[in-house]
């Protein structure tokens, strides 16, 4: 009889499942890095598409190598009709998350190297599927508003792109900045949920859209790509009631509620991701003339560091964030995806160019060994 690794921690938790060269994490000292650069290097200086680049190749592109990127992804800003048709008919109330994954299930269908695996298609349909989920989340928030699909223009930039998508209007160059900063950090994180969904999939050798698929119904949960949102949704709560936010963050503790957008399995110090969203919250707050939701984020989150002793992570200020950009609170997620998509193809190519089938064991804690059949008369 096999023997397996006895008392695996709940959740995995500190397992190291697989290598990569893809993201580094110190949790101790609160550092993220792509490719080895440090997530504020790439927040501070890079653009999306540079990061997106970075991910998939190995290392920063050349001014010809990022044109060329930008160029394919403007080429490829675009799904067959029927795509389109299906947004249009799913049934009234649909959530975005449920309505992306289905739709990117269906883009398989229509992927002209759909049974291609090797890593030139892999490639090219991570730049497919980035080009394509941010029309497909901004596509469907615009028809169910009853408003009419808004044309891309291949001259802004992915992120100015997709505020286009969405609001039918390019966006400020301050706007566009933020989102692009948004992205860069929400890029990719290590072998979280979603992403480790996808590297499993992608394991047995499915295709690129299944891999994506898989990490889309890990990235909706609550306990992974939702956090945002219920941040958000106290916010919004706190400031209809007129309620101070700390009393309010106070009585939630008091009833053994979740503070949601607090603290990491990771980081046991600040989400270097939140060092970022903070400033950006801040800044878009003032300058949109709505300081209260930045504000209402501060106190809540000096208090919950006080009494708590847990850091703001990458979901607390986003929230925010994304609400002043004009953003519906149930397509907090769905960008989520649209930044991910970058990471999650990344790791799955990585996984298919050295690829074994991802099997681990479990740790039995069931009826000691051998109980046996009993007839039914007699149980």
């Amino acid at each position: 009889m096999s023997t397996v690794m006895t008392h695996a921690p709940k959740g995995l938790e500190g397992v190291v499942a697989t290598t990569s060269k893809i993201c580094y994490i110190d949790g101790d000292q609160g550092v993220l890095a792509y490719r080895g650069i440090d997530i504020h290097e790439l927040a501070d200086n890079s653009t999306f598409e540079e990061t997106c680049y970075l991910l998939w190749n190995g290392s920063l592109p050349r001014r010809t190598e990022l044109k060329d990127l930008e160029q394919r992804l403007a080429a490829e800003r675009k799904v067959d009709p029927a795509i389109i048709e299906f947004l249009r008919n799913v049934p009234k109330g649909s959530s975005p998350m449920d309505v992306l994954r289905t739709a990117v299930s269906a883009l398989g269908l229509y992927d002209p190297e759909e049974k291609n695996n090797d890593h030139a298609a892999n490639v090219s349909k991570a730049i497919r599927l980035t080009s394509q989920i941010a029309m497909i989340v901004a596509a469907y928030d615009r028809l169910r508003k009853g408003k009419n699909v808004v044309q891309p223009d291949p001259s802004l930039s992915h992120s100015a792109n997709f505020l286009l998508l969405l609001n039918g209007i390019a966006p400020s160059k301050t706007a566009e900045r933020a989102l692009d900063i948004a992205l860069i950090l929400h890029a990719d994180h290590e072998l979280n949920a979603s992403t480790f969904a996808a590297r499993v999939t992608a394991a047995t050798l499915s295709d690129m859209h299944s891999a994506i698929t898989s990490a889309i119904g890990a990235l909706k949960g609550p306990l992974h790509g939702g956090a945002n949102e219920a941040v958000f949704r106290v916010l919004s709560q706190i400031d209809s009631s007129g309620g101070d936010p700390v009393e309010y963050v106070r009585n939630m503790l008091a009833q053994k509620k979740k503070i949601s957008g607090f603290g990491h399995r990771v980081y046991h110090t600040e989400d270097p991701r939140a060092t970022h969203l903070r400033k950006m919250s801040e800044d878009l707050s003032r300058s949109s003339g709505e300081p209260k939701w930045f504000e209402m984020s501060r106190k809540i989150e000096q208090f919950v560091k006080a009494e708590k002793k847990l850091n703001a992570n990458v979901d607390f200020y986003s929230a925010s964030t994304y609400h002043v950009l004009g953003i519906d609170v149930d397509l907090f997620t769905p960008i989520f995806a649209v930044s991910r998509i970058s990471g999650w193809t990344a790791h799955v190519i990585e996984q298919l160019d050295d690829n074994r089938l991802i099997r681990p064991r479990a740790d039995y804690i069931g009826p000691a060994y051998p109980q046996h059949w009993v007839a039914v008369e007699q149980r």
